[in-house]
C-alpha cells in the first residue's frame, strides 16, 4: 500500500501481546482504547486519530490490498469528481488458503474508503457497516483481501464471541435494549440494506434452527458454495450452519433466562459472563 496511504492508525484494547510494538516499529500511530465493540472500536479511533487526509480507509488486521487495487485507487483518487465521496471495495475471503468463490461470497463489496466527514459507522454490536452521509459511491475492480491464518481452532473461537454479539443484535429488535440509528439504515449501500432487511425482517422472523438449516441449503447447495470444495465446506458448513445455530442456541437461553429473572438482570450477566455493556457510547476523553 506504499504511496496509497500517508497515515496507519492502530487502535488497540490494552493487547498484551507484541501487537503495539510491532505497529509502532512499521509507523503506525497507536492509539489505545477499551474494548466494547467493532463499531465503537472504530468510531472512537476515527474520532480520537483526527484525520487531516481527505480520504479515510478502515482495514481489520487479517485483511490487505492486491496490489492491482492500490493500482487502481492511486490512479482514481486524485481525478474523481467532488460527488464521489465512497468507494464499495470488492472483498476476496481466503479460508485455509482456499479462495472462497461460491455460495454468495464473490462479489461482495464493502464500504471501506470514504471521503473524510463523509461517512459513519453503524452502532451495533455485530456486522457493522459503514454507510455514506452524503454523495454517492463507486465500486472497485480490484479486491481487497480477508485472509485467516489464524487456524480453525481461533476461527471458531471468535466465531463464537461473534454469536453472541449476533444474538444481542436479534434480541434487541425485540427488547430495544438500544436505539437502532434509522438514518443509516437509510442511507446504507443497496447491498447492506438488502442484507439488514432480510436480517431483520425475514430471518429474525423465521423458526430458530431451521432458518439455519435453510440458510445453509441455499448457500451451499442453490448457490453453489459446493463447488468451493473440502475446505470451502467446511468454511460453508461452519459460517453457514453451525453459526446459525450457535447463535439461536444463545437467544434461545436468553429467552428463558429473561423469561425467569428479568431484562436487567439479562443486561447485568451480558456485562459480567461476556463484557458486553448496554450503554452509550463513551466521551472521547474517557
Amino acid at each position: 500500500m506504499a504511496g496509497l496511504v500517508a497515515r496507519v492508525v492502530v487502535v488497540d484494547s490494552f493487547s498484551s501481546d507484541a501487537t503495539t510494538a510491532i505497529a509502532e516499529r512499521l509507523g503506525a500511530d497507536v492509539l489505545q482504547h477499551r474494548w466494547r465493540n467493532y463499531a465503537d472500536q472504530f468510531q472512537w479511533g476515527v474520532d480520537a486519530a483526527a484525520p487531516s487526509t481527505d480520504w479515510i480507509l478502515r482495514l481489520d488486521a487479517d485483511e490487505y490490498f492486491e496490489p492491482a487495487l492500490c493500482a487502481e485507487l492511486r490512479a482514481a483518487l486524485p481525478a474523481l469528481d467532488p460527488a464521489v465521496t465512497g468507494f464499495y471495495l470488492r472483498r476476496k475471503v481466503i479460508f485455509r488458503d482456499t479462495w472462497i468463490r461460491h455460495g454468495g461470497y464473490y462479489p461482495t463489496f464493502l464500504l471501506r474508503l470514504w471521503r473524510n466527514g463523509c461517512g459513519r459507522i453503524e452502532q451495533r454490536w455485530m456486522d457493522e457497516h459503514i454507510v455514506l452521509t452524503r454523495g454517492e459511491a463507486r465500486r472497485s475492480s480490484g479486491d481487497f483481501v480477508d485472509h485467516n491464518l489464524a487456524g480453525v481452532t481461533a476461527w471458531t473461537d471468535k466465531h463464537n464471541r461473534y454469536a453472541t454479539r449476533q444474538m444481542v443484535d436479534f434480541l434487541n429488535l425485540e427488547y430495544g435494549f438500544f436505539p437502532v440509528d434509522a438514518a443509516i439504515e437509510r442511507e446504507a449501500g443497496s447491498q447492506a440494506r438488502m442484507k439488514r432487511f432480510l436480517r431483520n425482517r425475514v430471518f429474525a422472523r423465521a423458526p430458530l434452527y431451521l432458518r439455519g438449516l435453510l440458510y445453509f441449503f441455499q448457500r451451499y447447495f442453490l448457490r453453489l458454495g459446493f463447488l468451493d470444495g473440502r475446505d470451502g465446506f467446511v468454511f460453508h458448513f461452519l459460517q453457514g450452519l453451525w453459526n446459525w445455530i450457535l447463535i439461536d442456541a444463545k437467544i434461545d437461553e436468553a429467552r428463558a433466562f429473561i423469561a425467569a429473572h428479568g431484562v436487567d438482570a439479562f443486561k447485568m450477566r451480558l456485562a459480567t459472563h461476556y463484557g458486553i455493556e448496554l450503554a452509550p457510547r463513551e466521551p472521547l476523553d474517557d
